[in-house]
């Protein structure tokens, strides 16, 4: 049986889906299984034991026209595949799969819904469940019964070499190693950089911690914040880390902390320490469902009373982020580094 996996978004939403592969090779262990993802979340897939094929659609560059997404769809009609799961809805997923005569594709009833011939109601605005169980919950149409077992990701050997010649560099052998990951893809998702910084005084004086700073290269101007407002040195990763080192580095570390985004999920994915910062509220966005999920994995949320959250156009200055204090992401780092 030749299987096709779709999952076009995020990194952390990726991260989630990996339980399906597993899941999948569990009940076929002869089966040929692909994933189709997107160019810059691929690597996360490099090393993974039960997937066969990765396949990249470039739908901002390569696939970007409806041209490009034909031929796309006539190359996936070549490869035979008998089962398409669509774990994230999109209108040129549906298309193309449908496009591509895949037998039964399944997923959610969205978009081009009608497309599928397997579906199930889309209420994930909900939030009633993890995202990693809503993805599970498509394997019933596939006939199968799901194991809830937690996302894992997979070093690489060139980034696992890169890390001990990194540790040995800046002698960090014997040291606690804590990493913050100060961005986000959206402002309502960034807690402020002056609490990140006051947390990171807080570690280096109680735990004589080396804080090392993981951020995009269009997140230097967080940075900047943070040095100004932490003053001591610190090791700068803005803009320097792949994915496939950053699942090296998370691998190596004692402790993660960082806003609700992919990076938490990688870490947790790599069985590391880690605290999730959360600021909205609204069922379909809330740790409820994008918690990261591992055995050392932890969060921390508070409710402003907001009705309705205007996301980056917050009227009350992100009052959700701005509640919670340094000293009570301190504490729960404080109880992870106990346990770890």
């Amino acid at each position: 049986m030749r299987i096709l996996i779709t999952r076009t978004d995020r990194i952390g939403d990726v991260i989630l889906s990996l339980p399906v592969i597993e899941n999948l090779r569990r009940v076929w262990p002869q089966s040929f299984l692909a994933m189709v993802v997107r160019p810059y979340t691929a690597p996360l897939l490099k090393n993974n034991p039960f997937l066969d094929e990765i396949i990249v659609y470039d739908k901002y560059g390569q696939q970007r026209g409806v041209g490009a997404s034909l031929r796309f769809a006539l190359f996936l009609r070549r490869r035979r595949f008998d089962i398409a799961l669509i774990l994230h809805p999109t209108n040129r997923m549906h298309l193309i799969t449908f496009i591509a005569g895949i037998r039964k594709r399944v997923g959610w009833r969205k978009k081009l819904g009608f497309l599928l011939t397997h579906s199930l109601p889309h209420t994930k605005q909900e939030g009633a469940k993890h995202e990693r169980d809503y993805n599970l919950e498509l394997l019933r149409l596939a006939g199968i019964e799901p194991q809830k077992v937690l996302p894992r990701l997979y070093p690489d050997r060139e980034a696992e070499e890169w890390i001990e010649d990194f540790w040995q560099r800046h002698a960090l052998g014997g040291k606690t190693v804590i990493a913050l990951g100060i961005g986000a893809s959206c402002p309502s998702k960034i807690w402020p950089t002056d609490y990140f910084a006051e947390l990171a005084k807080l570690l280096r004086e109680r735990y004589k911690a080396e804080i090392a700073v993981v951020a995009s290269e269009a997140e230097k101007h967080l940075r900047d914040e943070f040095a100004e407002n932490y003053k001591y040195e610190f090791l700068d990763l803005t803009g320097k880390l792949d994915l496939i080192r950053i699942v090296s580095l998370f691998r190596k570390i004692n402790l993660f902390i960082g806003n609700d985004s992919g990076l938490t999920h990688i870490c947790a994915a790599v069985d590391t320490a880690v605290i999730s910062i959360f600021g909205r509220g609204q069922p379909g966005l809330s740790p409820r469902r994008w918690r990261p999920l591992g055995r050392k994995s932890m969060f921390i949320h508070k409710n402003a009373g907001c009705k309705i959250c205007l996301a980056h156009n917050c009227q009350r200055g992100f009052l959700c982020l701005r509640m919670i204090k340094p000293e009570e992401v301190a504490l729960l780092a404080a109880k992870l580094l106990r346990e770890n």
